[in-house]
């Protein structure tokens, strides 16, 4: 459940926050800003949704989640197919997630 809350949560962040960046850099309406606005605060709910004992571990492990969901975003979206080293980067936060959400806890 944790993986579905992590990429809902990273499309959501994404959404609201490209929509921030199509009014200021775009030359889009203001109007952007309602759903990005509503976006970035179903962003802020899906997090405290997933099962951890600490809130920063949770964001941590989120991150990587967030990067490759980003490099998904260029190419879905904005149309710019990722290259090897965004998709090398993207493994290796993907590797950083892995290892806070399964690492055995003393």
């Amino acid at each position: 459940m944790t993986a579905i809350i992590f990429v809902g949560a990273a499309l959501a962040e994404i959404a609201g926050c490209f929509a921030f960046w199509a009014w200021l850099r775009l030359d889009r309406s203001a109007l952007w800003l309602l759903p990005g606005l509503a976006a970035l605060a179903l962003f802020a709910l899906l997090l405290t949704r997933v099962e951890s004992e600490a809130a920063g571990r949770a964001y941590a492990a989120y991150g990587g989640v967030y990067v490759a969901a980003s490099l998904a975003w260029l190419w879905a979206v904005e149309g710019r197919q990722p290259d090897r080293w965004d998709l090398s980067g993207g493994a290796i936060c993907l590797l950083g997630t892995a290892v806070i959400l399964f690492g055995p806890r003393l």
